[in-house]
């Protein structure tokens, strides 16, 4: 069993992923080619926005945002406690200070309340200039835009959406990757969208912020590339990532999204009451990057995960850490109860296998295993 099948995945895409790759290397234009324009094209109308600038990676679109608002030292970024290592690296990359924020326990999600105490608190400490909330959307699923869109008006804040596993998400009728001021995802292979190696996005209506981005991830471009005007970064998008990408893109919109939900509503059916299942609130939908249930304790989470490996099951902990307590941020001295949902996600968290292509036989299967456990 495979916990994100991506073989799977590309036996079915297989003859349209060859012929596009085939088609790459006759043209032979491997640096921003035609494939990657037209991707940005069909990605900034599903999403619904203006612009969709394309780049190397997630954590690099994350950086061009940062970039764009010229954000550096003596800011305060707010971002959540429970994520991935680069939603808050490369705040500090800019010279900024990060200043985490709980999560909310049903949803893993940043915590709004939370958010105000950790913004008055900074306002009143009076070292740093609060400027930008970077949101997760994890795991699929979007973060609380409602509440949080009226936190950042109130302070006068921007919002940062980080999409990296929400694309595909919504609320309403209005998709992941357009809450934001500035919103990115990541094209990693095991994200909802993914390529063959590394790329991501960066999506915003502003055309100054658009053609910003745009000249930073190509080394601080002016009116052609050996015209620069600024300091920038080389973050690319291969041609060749853009092909598979229109491929899999396809099979996102026409089925894999669909799927992925089925497998993830087969999993609360069966294991709802026995452990903690993930929370989608009324009228969000989720992409479901991980499907990611609670144990009590971290103990009986690891043994779970023992007992799962035993039976050639896969399963992660995401995250096994806070951000407070890595390594490479205890310099901040964060006290150890600043962020205590998150601590406790972190001890007690663990996620199945779960994509597009996995069998009910096969969720059946994980299901009886823990099942059971908990007996």
């Amino acid at each position: 069993m495979q916990f994100r099948d991506l073989r799977k995945q590309y036996s079915v895409l297989k003859q349209d992923i060859d012929a596009a790759m085939m088609e790459v290397a006759a043209a032979s234009a491997f640096i921003m080619g035609r494939p990657v324009k037209e991707l940005e094209a069909g990605l900034a109308e599903y999403v619904g926005v203006k612009h969709c600038i394309s780049c190397g990676n997630g954590t690099d679109a994350l950086t061009l945002a940062l970039k764009v608002w010229n954000i550096g030292a003596g800011d305060a970024v707010f971002v959540p406690d429970f994520t991935f290592f680069s939603s808050a690296e490369v705040i500090s990359l800019e010279g900024a200070t990060p200043v985490f924020v709980d999560v909310d326990g049903d949803t893993f999600n940043m915590d709004a309340s939370d958010l105000e105490r950790k913004i008055a608190r900074t306002i009143e400490e009076g070292r740093l200039t609060p400027k930008v909330i970077i949101t997760v959307d994890l795991f699929g699923l979007p973060a609380n835009y409602p509440a949080i869109r009226k936190i950042a008006d109130a302070h006068r804040l921007f919002i940062l959406e980080d999409g990296a596993q929400g694309f595909g998400g919504m609320i309403g009728n209005k998709r992941a990757c357009s809450f934001g001021d500035i919103s990115t995802t990541s094209f990693f292979p095991a994200k909802p969208l993914g390529c063959y190696g590394d790329g991501g996005a960066v999506f915003t209506d502003n055309d100054e912020w658009a053609a910003l981005a745009d000249s930073y991830r190509v080394h601080g471009k002016g009116m052609f590339k050996y015209d620069n005007v600024r300091i920038g970064m080389n973050s690319r998008l291969d041609t060749l990532q853009a092909a598979i990408l229109k491929i899999k893109f396809k099979a996102f919109r026409e089925y894999e999204l669909r799927d992925i939900n089925k497998a993830a509503a087969l999993y609360t059916k069966l294991l709802a009451g026995r452990v903690k299942t993930p929370v989608t609130p009324e009228g969000y939908y989720s992409s479901w990057a991980q499907y990611t249930i609670c144990l009590n304790s971290r103990e009986e989470r690891d043994a779970l995960q023992a007992c799962l490996k035993e039976q050639g099951i896969p399963s992660m902990v995401y995250y096994p850490t806070p951000m407070h307590g890595q390594t490479a941020y205890k310099v901040l001295n964060a006290p150890t109860d600043c962020c205590p949902t998150a601590k406790r996600l972190c001890d007690t968290v663990l996620s199945l296998p779960v994509h597009p292509y996995i069998t009910e036989e096969e969720i059946e299967t994980v299901c009886s295993v823990i099942l059971g456990f908990v007996r």
